[in-house]
């Protein structure tokens, strides 16, 4: 019994003087939750985080916008003027502006970088206000194009882009808190989830958004507040959802484009994306926004390792379809489709973000020749490939006739059976 009651004094001992030696200090946490949210960026979320912070940092949003002037490798390829001008002296038909008096930013002028898998753009700072420079390098084709030459430093970028790009963005600073797509864009802002100490764990779980608990359709409006394209409903003239936030409902702080509207420029006559970024608004238009497939049904935000593809699906082209779709016959359109080349078909390459026909669709619908015969400027599946690409639509979209229908049953009909009860 006195063992006993030895031991029970010495854990008791033991307790008191951990806490004793605690360094996290007693926090005031009515005095933290009465302060206003604000951003407090990457850099604070990895202290507690740093799985996290390491797996985003190998995606494309953490590169979404970098600063040129404290790592100049973010440039990805040189700032050569001739080169640039000859370039663009081979679009002279197509400017608003003489290539030759097309504003090129010296190396040293760039400030942040914009993109660099498909393509870079520049952010140039105009009596304080930063702008897109007119100069647009296309990675794949190893090609420089013009890019709003004529009203480039008439679009301020945080005002067009900016909060897509850069994480906090105000408006009225005219600033923002982080360079990229970065953890409280997709979590809310941080300042009291960070400031709260590890003890208060349902506080701190309360004090910030996991698009993982949230409603799947709430949750899916995070990525559609970027991936998509239109205009601010609270801030006239932005082309981001000012003042949206994760877990609040897009709609209300944001309008879609669409070519009813008079959009011809970013989509075709069927409301197919034509340009980037617009992927949210295909989606919506899609049998898996019926069915409650979502982004991230497909995609991960942050995943350690190395991507198994650019585009940060789960697995590697149609194999990431055949995990939902088994593929139970190869009769119709699919008989001679049997590789199972769902993407090629069902997500045809038709939009461009640095050259045409660099992204594909998402609204997972076959586009046939026959859209195309109807409206010569809609693409069609068929023809994004390859073997097709010169193909007569006529006798493409014949061919796609004959295979879709199922053929006629043959022979004589079984005659019914009487049915005889037992006796």
């Amino acid at each position: 019994m006195r063992g006993l009651q030895f031991w029970a004094m010495m854990v008791i001992f033991a307790a008191s003087t951990l806490a004793g030696c605690t360094t996290e200090q007693p926090v005031n946490m009515d005095a933290i939750l009465k302060q206003p949210k604000i951003f407090v960026g990457s850099d604070t979320c990895k202290q507690c985080h740093l799985e996290h912070y390491d797996s985003w940092k190998m995606t494309l949003h953490s590169r979404m916008l970098q600063d040129a002037q404290a790592n100049k490798d973010a440039i990805i390829v040189p700032i050569d003027e001739k080169r640039i001008r000859e370039d663009l002296a081979k679009l002279e038909a197509k400017l608003k502006v003489p290539s030759a008096e097309i504003y090129v930013p010296k190396e040293d002028e760039i400030l942040y970088t914009i993109g660099s898998q498909w393509k870079q753009r520049y952010l140039v700072k105009k009596e304080g206000v930063l702008y897109i420079s007119p100069i647009q390098y296309n990675a794949e084709s190893d090609r420089w194009v013009n890019y709003h030459e004529a009203d480039w430093d008439k679009r301020p970028w945080l005002e067009k882009c900016g909060g897509c790009h850069a994480t906090g963005a105000d408006l009225e600073k005219q600033t923002f808190k982080e360079a990229g797509t970065s953890c409280e864009a997709c979590h809310g802002k941080g300042s009291w989830h960070a400031a709260l100490p590890k003890t208060a764990v349902f506080e701190k779980r309360d004090t910030i958004v996991n698009p993982a608990k949230l409603t799947m359709g709430v949750a899916v409006q995070i990525c559609g507040s970027c991936h998509n394209r239109g205009t601010s409903t609270q801030h006239k003239g932005a082309g981001w959802p000012v003042n949206y936030a994760p877990g609040k409902a897009l709609e209300a702080y944001y309008q879609s484009t669409s070519f009813e509207a008079g959009d011809a420029s970013h989509l075709y006559g069927n409301e197919f994306s034509a340009a980037h970024h617009q992927q949210y608004i295909d989606w919506k238009q899609s049998k898996h926004f019926v069915e409650g497939v979502t982004c991230t049904s497909c995609h991960y935000v942050h995943q350690m390792g190395i991507a198994p593809t650019r585009s940060q699906t789960f697995v590697a082209g149609s194999k990431q379809c055949l995990q939902c779709h088994e593929m139970v016959n190869n009769n119709m359109g699919h008989s001679i489709h049997s590789f199972a080349n769902c993407v090629g078909c069902h997500m045809p390459r038709i939009v461009k973000s640095a050259e045409s026909g660099d992204l594909h669709s998402h609204v997972f619908k076959t586009l046939l020749p026959s859209e195309t015969l109807k409206d010569p400027k809609i693409p069609n599946s068929c023809q994004t490939c390859h073997k097709h690409k010169g193909e007569d639509l006529q006798k493409l979209q014949s061919e796609w006739e004959k295979l879709a229908r199922l053929p006629k049953p043959v022979g004589q009909p079984i005659e019914s059976i009487l049915y005889h009860p037992e006796q």
